[in-house]
């Protein structure tokens, strides 16, 4: 701009006018290309966003995540306490012929005590609800996503997936084979109990949707976005999860600690990634994607790892923090356009492109009411984001 200013001083010397005049031009190019538009542009509407954002319970962190947001085509939907409720209630409980059903529960139940997971509470409800008594364990372990194992009054109790008690060496009853895929197809999860090296029993875990989260799938497929559900249920209960929510992609199977690798690869191949998640072991996953989303009622680790908290636990939040990113870039490109084109116009005027044609010249005065009036139109766009509409979703 400093050069443009100066080039016009010196051509208008050359062509013949006056030290004045030329410093006039000089001067006028110099006020009316202040940058001021420019700066505001980008940091005006990011502050009004991220305001809005707050008041309707959407925390934006950054300025990168409100553009991020914008550009994600791919949403990753963890299942549990995300997608589902989060309170998994026991529907079946099943012992093997010979064993006591209320003494494989108590058992089961003693182990979970010792354990924070969903299942876990699950488990501990359904003791409740029967009145059965909890007894101390020793020497507790858990082998993360895949199960737990005690000591109770010297009985080795191992609970968790199949595969886990098959690695553990467990004999499998086949007692319990048809009610266990029956259960499978009716899409819960399973809880296999073992004590010692011998299967005591099977305990069906089942989890409802949050309420408008088929409509919020629906919405997101709508806006072009791919939508996939993650979690470590096997991959019948994961599918028919999927297909409640209308989810045709579904991630099964997934170690607490590969959650992160899964969005890894989904950027590997060109995807801009949103994943949305509560628990701890959502963290990592949340820290990779593009843009990590947690739910306000998770854990603290989840929040911190996020770049996008929905202070609500509403699953149309979701939405709400794409399309405002959406409308705020709108806003954006606007002031950008505004700032550049006025720019683009007001330099070549000031420099007395006009003067030869018309004798109209611009005073230092107009150039900087002009430059003025084009920061204030910039600030005043930024503003008008105040008058966003969340999507309704129902």
């Amino acid at each position: 701009v400093a050069a443009i200013g100066l080039l016009s001083f010196l051509v208008w010397l050359i062509a013949g006018q006056s030290f004045t005049f030329a410093l006039t031009i000089f001067i006028a190019v110099l006020i009316i290309a202040c940058p001021c538009s420019l700066g505001l542009a980008t940091p005006t509407a990011v502050m009004v966003s991220t305001g809005i954002g707050a008041q309707k319970g959407i925390l934006i962190k950054n300025a990168q995540a409100l553009q991020l947001a914008e550009q994600v085509d791919t949403v990753v939907l963890d299942k549990t306490g995300t997608l589902t409720r989060g309170e998994p209630r026991v529907t079946d409980f099943y012992a093997v012929p010979g064993q006591d059903k209320k003494q494989v529960a108590g058992m089961l139940a003693s182990l979970e005590n010792r354990s924070e997971h969903p299942l876990a509470k699950a488990v501990l409800e359904y003791a409740r609800r029967e009145n059965i008594e909890l007894q101390d364990v020793s020497a507790f372990r858990i082998e993360e996503g895949k199960g737990l194992s005690a000591a109770v009054n010297g009985v080795t109790i191992t609970a968790g997936t199949k595969d886990f008690l098959i690695e553990r060496g467990v004999a499998l009853a086949p007692e319990l084979k048809d009610v266990s895929e029956r259960l499978y197809n009716e899409g819960k999860t399973l809880i296999w109990i073992a004590f010692d090296n011998r299967q005591a029993g099977l305990c069906a875990v089942a989890d409802t949707l949050k309420e408008h989260a088929g409509a919020v799938v629906r919405y997101l497929h709508s806006m072009g976005k791919q939508v996939l559900m993650i979690t470590g249920d096997n991959e019948k209960t994961a599918q028919m999860i999927g297909r409640q929510a209308g989810i045709s992609r579904v991630i099964a199977g997934v170690l607490p600690g590969a959650k992160a690798s899964e969005i890894e690869k989904l950027k590997e191949a060109g995807r801009k990634v949103a994943m949305v998640g509560d628990g701890i072991n959502d963290a990592p996953a949340l820290a990779e994607a593009d843009v990590g989303i947690a739910i306000g009622s998770g854990t603290d680790v989840a929040i911190e790892s996020a770049h996008i908290v929905l202070i609500k636990d509403d699953l149309r939040d979701v939405v709400t923090a794409i399309d405002m990113s959406r409308f705020a870039m709108k806003k954006i490109r606007q002031n950008l356009f505004w700032a550049f084109f006025y720019n683009l116009i007001g330099i070549p005027v000031a420099a007395g492109i006009l003067y030869p044609l018309t004798g109209f010249l611009l005073s230092p005065m107009i150039a900087g009411g002009a430059m003025a009036f084009s920061s204030v139109s910039v600030v005043s766009n930024s503003l008008s984001i105040r008058r966003y509409r969340k999507p309704e979703i129902y």
